[in-house]
């Protein structure tokens, strides 16, 4: 039967293309990594428990699930052994609902999340992969609801994007604060493994979120083009060029970076709700 041709020969319907490649591979493998990040991060948030370990041993130190992180909360009716000592407020409310998401959870990944979706490489990802518009370059979308009517609902909510980006460096700041206690466990200095992986974790994070274009924007001195700036061109390369550089080369691995900070986010909370549960052994330098 004859393929209906459009403007230019090219075949009309949807995911209709003279594409011969994998075009489907990546809006296959991004829609499903992110959609197994998603079912995972809301499998802590409702469980509530496992999100600490520092073997029993009293004083400060130990380590602390990303996703709960900073602790307001405490709550022992979910876990038993929740630690009230590390939480900012203390006891989680009475009137929080035991089943509803751990408190501190459910107040701290709305931030991180919201960079996240209104990241630039996100958009693309989640436009190709769940709303197929369209699902690869020259590939054809599915149909779509009407005609363009302006800015309105996800659009607006994107425009958030250069806002977000300030919650997700409040975030780098407090998971940096926990790496720090994860060197030490009652107050004693010390190395283990669980150490080493959440201090990767916001090394990750911090390259991802500072490699994005609204900081590249504002390190580059908040300009267009740096050729059209006189005082630029005449002096050569300034220290906000130098910075702009600096963060392009991060950029430009932005779409990398993304998926590794995130992973290494879903590693982390995995790998301390294992110790924590008494699954796996933490091998350190406190011999215990």
């Amino acid at each position: 039967m004859a393929q209906d041709v459009g403007t230019g020969g090219h075949p009309t319907g949807m995911f209709k293309t003279l594409r011969k490649d994998a075009w489907w591979f990546e809006p296959l493998w991004t829609g499903i990594g992110f959609l197994l990040f998603t079912i995972y991060a809301n499998y802590e948030m409702f469980k509530g428990d496992y999100y600490w370990y520092n073997a029993g041993v009293e004083g400060f130190g130990g380590y602390l699930s990303p996703f709960f992180s900073p602790l307001f909360f405490a709550d022992t009716r979910v876990w038993a052994d929740a630690p009230v000592h590390e939480s900012f407020f203390g006891l989680a409310p009475e009137w929080w609902p035991t089943w509803f998401p751990s408190i501190s959870a459910a107040l701290i990944l709305p931030l991180p999340l919201s960079f996240r979706l209104t990241c630039y490489y996100y958009r693309k990802f989640y436009y190709r992969a769940y709303f197929m518009t369209p699902p690869a370059c020259a590939v054809n979308p599915a149909p779509q609801p009407g005609r363009y009517e302006g800015e309105r609902m996800m659009l607006l909510f994107q425009n958030l994007h250069r806002y977000a980006l300030y919650t997700a460096i409040v975030v780098i700041g407090f998971l940096s604060y926990d790496a720090f206690m994860s060197f030490f466990r009652g107050g004693q200095f010390g190395v283990g493994v669980g150490s080493i992986i959440l201090t990767i974790n916001p090394i990750l994070l911090g390259m991802y979120t500072f490699g994005c274009h609204a900081w590249r924007h504002l390190v580059g001195g908040r300009k267009d083009c740096f050729s059209c700036d006189a005082l630029n061109r005449d002096k050569g390369m300034t220290k906000s060029y130098g910075a702009w550089r600096a963060v392009t080369w991060l950029n430009e691995r932005h779409m990398l970076l993304a998926w590794v900070s995130m992973i290494w986010v879903g590693w982390t909370a995995v790998y301390v709700r294992l110790v924590a549960s008494g699954t796996i052994t933490d091998f350190n330098t406190w011999g215990h």
